[in-house]
């Protein structure tokens, strides 16, 4: 299952193709073992196996090799000595925890709200109009007008590079950009379920440069269901593999708890530059605390 060889999810792979069965085979194995069984809980809620957040992995350890393979366990020992952590090669908790501050923190949203603060919506000039073949189901979209700048030349992109991926007329298609408070503020108190991991009461949304797209979804769930089938089966699309690889170029970063949840955070990032990784606590089984105040964007 996690054989293949996606040669466009990180720059620069059809290079490294050679040397994936190079490294150490029994981290290959435990790595084969444990993305399927690895119990945690990074978004507070009871995970197995790390297989949706693959794609992402492999990106931040610079690993074109298939998941399971020796390749990628050689380039994760060198990741995880680079921080300062045991070189095992294999995914674990503490190592995830380490990543994930990384991309957690490449949400200005997140930083921003990191002292209890809420940030204010942009005024209507600073907002453009979805056009309606951007939109699913054809709704009524707006975003902050840099953002949607940027997401078109991102989508046009994509297309030019998987066009076999993003054919359908649905993919990529924006179905929630901005929300105003108050909005958010309503369906809060009908669906009485703020503050947990469904809904945050100060939402990325608000910003105007969260965008909620399509990148598939598992048979017989919606696109934005947070259900663990729903998710994985979302990071296996070549779509949403492409946006994990190359979505930085455009100045978008995702919630990668949520695969259709991307934050414009400013203009495209100089080639070279990279993120900052922070390490942050990540439970081993289950966790009944609270997730911090903008850490869930809807």
């Amino acid at each position: 299952m996690y054989i293949f060889l996606v040669a466009f999810a990180v720059p620069g792979a059809a290079a490294h193709a050679a040397d994936c069965s190079a490294g150490p085979a029994a981290s290959a194995t435990a790595n084969a073992t444990s993305i399927e069984t690895l119990a945690f809980a990074p978004f507070h809620r009871p995970e197995i196996g790390w297989a949706t957040y693959a794609p992402h992995i492999a990106v931040t350890i610079g690993s074109a090799c298939p998941f399971v393979s020796p390749g990628f366990a050689a380039a994760l020992a060198r990741w995880q000595a680079a921080h300062k952590l045991p070189a095992t090669g294999v995914v674990d908790v503490e190592s995830f925890a380490a990543m994930n501050g990384g991309w957690t923190l490449a949400r200005p949203f997140v930083r921003a709200t990191r002292d209890g603060a809420c940030p204010e919506p942009p005024g209507p000039e600073a907002l453009a109009t979805v056009a309606p073949g951007e939109s699913y189901g054809g709704k009524t979209i707006q975003l902050r007008r840099d953002a949607l700048d940027a997401w078109r030349a991102m989508v046009t992109a994509a297309r030019r590079a998987v066009p076999a991926a993003t054919a359908k007329s649905d993919w990529l298609r924006i179905y929630s950009g901005f929300r105003a408070p108050i909005d958010d503020d309503l369906r809060c108190a009908i669906e009485n379920n703020c503050s947990g991991v469904a809904r945050a009461t100060c939402s990325a949304h608000r910003t105007g440069t969260a965008i909620d797209a399509y990148v598939g979804h598992a048979p017989g769930l919606p696109p934005d269901s947070s259900d663990a089938a729903n998710r994985r089966a979302m990071s296996r699309t070549a779509a949403y593999r492409w946006l994990v690889a190359n979505a930085r170029r455009f100045g978008f970063a995702n919630y990668v708890f949520e695969p259709w949840h991307w934050e414009y955070v400013g203009p495209a990032r100089a080639p070279g530059t990279r993120t900052t990784i922070t390490r942050t606590t990540v439970t081993r089984t289950t966790s009944t605390r609270p997730p911090a105040r903008g850490m869930t964007p809807e």
